[in-house]
């Protein structure tokens, strides 16, 4: 258990580099006529390097087909023909085992149409395709064309003339971008929360709803089958569907993202759904104490229990890992709540949700598969007993510890100012003391066992709680042991605190929170300016203020420059003169309603990025000064990036 806490405190503080905006395909459109009544309809599409469309004429079985949709077609005209493809490639895919058909680098599509009503001067299409690379990206784009060839916007979008001018002035003229070479992004982020995921499922084998499972399906799979290979080829594919059945669940978090790169971002920062979670693991936590219960309806599991065991076969082993999915609910919903809830609130978004759950499934899985193959390994199994209760009800203080983050989020993205950093911590010094007191045996919940004596492991975590308690009770004080670093990103940043402060700035910097003040300060003192889109509610932003910018000489060389702290999740409502509408590349419209509406997009727009923090060398004239950085948690690297910026200013 002692590894309990540190894997509940790193699921909430998992570290993401650079997470790009991605639009790998621009279409063009043009309208040919042939006659006064036939014209043919022409779309291009530039496709990025190593990036493919798949056709239209891709076989059943393989990646998605390219769809089109003529959308005003009854009565206005009609199609002569299919859609005609021009270039396309065809690769035989082994994962697919089909021979899949598609664009590379351009795609040409033309389709011949005649005119029925000459009233109408209008066609609407749209498009569904996947485009892949070593992920793949579902979009639908929708065009409107005139029959002058005019590329519309679908529903014509229009913005007034002030928003024009305010959008305007988002969009800056950067210098010097060309002179760096971009970032690596690296992709251990996800291996990270793969692992996460993985030791998160680990846990919930050791709980009272899924333990006692183990023998009793290994027994059904060794003893039912006709002999012993096919009862290990039934129980890996038990196995196997229970993996797929855990990443099926992060499925519409893609949906979302792929709707909107900033949406993940937006929801992470939203203050009800932060509330939301808040009570989410705070009902979660005391049904780990053993209050009550949460279980998904009997109904459900008894009718795919019963479902399996008429169909039987392969589609029957589905059903019975669905059944043991939900049967066990009440004890992994909680901690796939935590993951759910920790993989929205970091940078990663869909993508590290889904890796989550794949290593939770893994986990959950294994043990029965290799179970399965080697029957006498069951022999080792620690029995039922009290310590399942014991191991819930710590996940129980812990779910409750973590919950007061979410309402921490909201808060500091609404300034109401109840969770102060103090007040926070004091709140988790009061949980972790609950958390001791039940370890050593001097409290008891309803479902424990009668304790005859403290084992050598639960003395040594209740140790541990105890050694952790001591290290909060400094983050109460108004000294320079209140930054608790091991800590960073969970605790309100030192700057919102009960104490007054000098500065609102991370760790009494001077820094501006508007950029063209920011700019104007620059000129003005001669200094190059350092950019931080930050969050309030970003874990990776306040590790790097308190772990990184804290140290002496990083200190000392953020000084050299103007610091503006953009929060991308203030949710401060911009004056009403202010607020505009912001047209997308794409035809969306966005309003522009608060602070943090307007940084993210700048963020957006300006270096193609939405991830936070993410740090930018420039000088007042926007002459970058080195390439852009994000999460560098290496100060040594970080100060390099620094001063090479100082450097490069000051020839």
């Amino acid at each position: 258990m002692k590894y309990i806490l540190a894997l509940f405190i790193t699921f909430f503080s998992l570290e993401n580099s650079v997470a790009q905006v991605l639009e790998p395909v621009k279409w063009q459109t043009k309208v040919e006529k042939i006659s006064n009544t036939d014209y043919n309809l022409v779309f291009e599409a530039d496709i990025d390097d190593d990036w493919h469309i798949y056709s239209q004429y891709t076989p059943e079985g393989g990646p998605l087909n390219f769809e089109v949709d003529f959308l005003n077609i009854n009565g206005n005209y009609e199609l002569i023909g299919d859609l005609k493809e021009g270039k396309t490639y065809k690769e035989f895919n082994e994962t697919f085992g089909v021979n899949e058909i598609f664009f590379s680098k351009k795609a040409i599509l033309n389709q011949k149409i005649k005119i029925l009503n000459l009233e109408n001067k209008q066609i609407k299409v749209e498009f569904f395709y996947q485009v892949c690379k070593t992920v793949c990206i579902n979009e639908t784009k929708n065009f409107t064309l005139s029959l002058d060839g005019t590329n519309v916007l679908e529903k014509n979008i229009t913005i007034d003339e002030n928003s024009k001018s305010l959008s305007k002035k988002l969009k800056i003229d950067i210098k010097g971008a060309g002179e760096f070479q971009k970032e690596e992004v690296k992709e251990k982020t996800n291996i990270g929360i793969f692992i996460l995921g993985f030791l998160g499922g680990l846990i919930a084998l050791l709980t009272p709803c899924v333990f006692p499972m183990i023998p009793l399906t290994v027994s059904f799979f060794t003893k039912s089958a006709e002999n012993t290979q096919k009862g290990i080829a039934n129980a890996m594919l038990y196995g196997l569907f229970i993996l797929i059945i855990y990443v099926l669940l992060s499925l519409p978090f893609h949906f979302l993202d792929s709707l909107n790169p900033e949406i993940l971002n937006t929801i992470s920062t939203n203050v009800w759904l932060n509330i939301i979670f808040f009570g989410i693991l705070y009902f979660f936590s005391f049904s780990f104490f053993g209050f009550y219960e949460i279980t998904l309806p009997t109904s459900w599991g008894n009718k795919m229990d019963e479902t399996s065991s008429k169909i039987g076969g392969f589609i029957g082993i589905f059903f019975m890992a669905l059944t043991l999915a939900i049967v066990s609910f009440s004890c992994t919903g909680p901690i796939l709540g935590s993951l759910l809830a920790g993989s929205l609130t970091s940078d990663g978004g869909a993508m590290q949700l889904t890796m989550g759950m794949s290593g939770f499934g893994l986990a959950l899985a294994l043990p029965f598969t290799l179970f399965a193959m080697f029957p006498k390994w069951l022999n080792s199994l620690p029995k039922s007993g009290g310590w399942l209760n014991s191991t819930k009800v710590v996940l129980g203080f812990l779910e409750l510890a973590m919950a007061f983050k979410f309402l921490s989020n909201a808060d500091l993205v609404k300034h109401w100012g109840l969770l102060k950093r103090e007040v926070f911590i004091g709140i988790w010094i009061i949980i972790f003391i609950g958390l001791a007191l039940y370890l050593f045996g001097k409290i008891k919940f309803p479902h424990d066992s009668p304790l005859k004596k403290l084992g050598i492991p639960r003395i040594s975590f209740a140790i541990l709680v105890v050694a952790f308690v001591i290290y909060l009770i400094p983050g109460l004080t108004n000294t320079e042991h209140a930054n608790l670093k091991l800590l960073s990103g969970f605790p309100p940043p030192l700057t919102y605190s009960l104490y007054e402060k000098e500065s609102e700035c991370p760790l009494g910097l001077e820094c501006y929170k508007d950029f063209t003040q920011g700019v104007a300060a620059a000129k003005e003192q001669n200094k190059p300016i350092m950019l931080d889109f930050t969050g309030w509610a970003c874990v990776n932003c306040r590790k790097m203020e308190e772990q990184v910018w804290s140290q002496d000489k990083i200190y000392n060389t953020l000084q050299d420059y103007v610091v503006i702290s953009l929060y991308v999740d203030d949710r401060k409502e911009l004056p009403e003169n202010e607020q505009f509408d912001f047209l997308r590349a794409n035809g969306s419209k966005k309003r522009i309603e608060t602070i943090g509406d307007k940084w993210s997009t700048f963020q957006t727009i300006n270096f193609n990025n939405n991830s936070q923090p993410f740090y930018v060398l420039m000088n007042s004239d926007l002459q970058l000064l080195n390439h852009t950085t994000a999460n560098t948690p290496n100060a040594d690297e970080y100060y390099n990036w620094l001063q090479k910026g100082l450097e490069s200013f000051k020839k």
